[in-house]
C-alpha cells in the first residue's frame, strides 16, 4: 500500500521514552479525533533531517497551533533512545514537537515508503514525507523525491496546503 489523501492511516504501535523507560504508543488512538501533522524522517542525526526537517517544525510549531494542529510528531526508523535523544539535541522537545520511533519499519513499511541506501548505510528507512492526518485520515500528504532533500515537505510548505 503506498498512501495517498484520503486513506485511513493503518493500526501501528511506535514507541517513545516514558518516565519508565519505553512506551508503546498506539497510532490510531493518538490519531483520533484530533488534528495531528506527522513528518517523517530517512534517519536521526543525518545531515538534512538535522539541520533542515526538524527545524522547520519547530520554527512553524506556532503557526500550526494556530491553525487547529493538537501535536506534530516526527517519526523515524530508529529506536526510542535514539529518537529520545535526537528530540533533546535539536530542540524539538522543547519546541513541543512528538519525538516516535518505528524501530522495526512496520508502519513505514505499510504505508509504502520504506527504502534502502546501501552506499550511506541506510537500510529499512523511511522516505522523507509530511502529512496531516484528521481523525486517523491522511488530508494531506507530502513526499520528497530525493531523501536528501527538505522542501515540499518542510513546515512551512506542508503549513501553506492547510
Amino acid at each position: 500500500m503506498t498512501l495517498s489523501n484520503g486513506d485511513k492511516l493503518p493500526a501501528a504501535t511506535l514507541l517513545r521514552i516514558g518516565e519508565k523507560g519505553p512506551e508503546s504508543v498506539d497510532l490510531n488512538s493518538l490519531t483520533a479525533g484530533r488534528k495531528v501533522v506527522i513528518f517523517a524522517v530517512p534517519g536521526a542525526y543525518t545531515p538534512t533531517c538535522s539541520s533542515a526537517h526538524v527545524p522547520s517544525f519547530v520554527r512553524t510549531k506556532g503557526q500550526f497551533d494556530a491553525k487547529g494542529v493538537d501535536e506534530i510528531i516526527c517519526l523515524s526508523v530508529n529506536d526510542p533512545f535514539v529518537m529520545k535523544a535526537w528530540g533533546e539535541a535539536t530542540g524539538a522537545t522543547e519546541a513541543g514537537l512528538t519525538m516516535l520511533a518505528d524501530p522495526q519499519s512496520v508502519f513505514t513499511k505499510a504505508i509504502g515508503m520504506d527504502f534502502d541506501a546501501p552506499p550511506a548505510g541506510l537500510m529499512g528507512r523511511s522516505k522523507r514525507y509530511a502529512m496531516v492526518v484528521e481523525d486517523g485520515t491522511v488530508t494531506v500528504l507530502h513526499a520528497e523525491s530525493s531523501p536528501g532533500t527538505c522542501e515540499v515537505t518542510a513546515g512551512e510548505s506542508l503549513l501553506a496546503a492547510i
